[in-house]
């Protein structure tokens, strides 16, 4: 397992923070460390599921993430 911190603008209150800890939860290959406005770290297994498919999780949800300053 892999850590990742990732930046997710758009969110601004319990709700967001809900929608995104529960489009996480549902990937296979991805434990939930933390999720709280503006960013959340999670664990991923690099065998299982790509960077890429995490963000569009989040996307989905309508949020944007980005890591290390660069969107995913």
């Amino acid at each position: 397992m892999e850590d990742l911190l990732l930046k997710i603008d758009g969110m601004s209150c319990g709700h967001c923070v809900g929608q995104v800890t529960k489009a996480l939860t549902q990937l296979d290959g991805v434990q939930v460390r933390s999720v709280k406005v503006g960013e959340a770290l999670i664990a991923y297994d690099q065998g299982e599921i790509a960077p890429g498919d995490i963000a569009r999780a989040i996307r989905e949800v309508g949020y944007e993430p980005e890591l290390a300053g660069r969107a995913v």
